[in-house]
């Protein structure tokens, strides 16, 4: 029997190809693990790439979701990474156009640097695109190195980047948590 003992948070976004349907892969892709159980996720988002400097791309479908699971948060970054990597993710510069970006925001409270991984994530509460759909499935959690909810870090954000909604999934079975992806309705 699974205890589901940890709660983490990811960031899911993309921008290259089918984006709804990259994200709805992966999504697909977690569902589809015997350790990890997804039970909230936000509005998908259409955002501003960030760039190098004039660098032209394709604005990003992006997410927030919550899952449980008995995986620690290194085993279940390497799970993101295989999951980025079936689904074609190739890696290049840091600001790279993706099918696929599988980020784990936070994981539990969790405070963890090592040389492949950094929880919480560095820069979420720099960037819009994770707080607005962070905001919708945690609100309340508090960032365990600044100390201030979610909600408080959307506030005192100064980001101007265009974060606008388009899609809402839905739990179609909200009593036991577990998401269905194909059923979503455009906002």
């Amino acid at each position: 029997m699974n205890d589901w003992k940890h709660s983490a948070y990811l960031g899911i976004g993309s921008n290259l190809g089918d984006r709804l349907k990259n994200i709805s892969e992966a999504i697909r892709l977690l569902e589809e693990h015997p350790l990890v159980k997804v039970n909230r996720l936000s509005h998908f988002y259409e955002t501003e790439p960030l760039t190098l400097r004039a660098e032209k791309q394709s604005w990003y479908l992006n997410c927030v979701l919550k899952l449980r699971t008995s995986l620690n948060a290194v085993r279940l970054f390497h799970l993101l990474q295989e999951i980025e990597t079936l689904l074609g993710r190739t890696r290049s510069h840091r600001w790279a156009p993706r099918n696929i970006d599988l980020d784990l925001l936070f994981f539990d409270d969790e405070i963890l640097r090592t040389k492949s991984l950094t929880i919480p994530h560095p820069q979420l509460h720099q960037r819009r695109f994770v707080l607005e759909p962070l905001a919708e499935v945690a609100p309340n959690f508090i960032h365990p190195i600044k100390g201030l909810s979610v909600k408080t870090l959307l506030e005192k954000l100064n980001d101007n980047k265009k974060v606008t909604p388009l899609y809402k999934f839905f739990l179609s079975q909200p009593s036991d948590g577990v998401l269905k992806t194909p059923f979503h309705e455009r906002l």
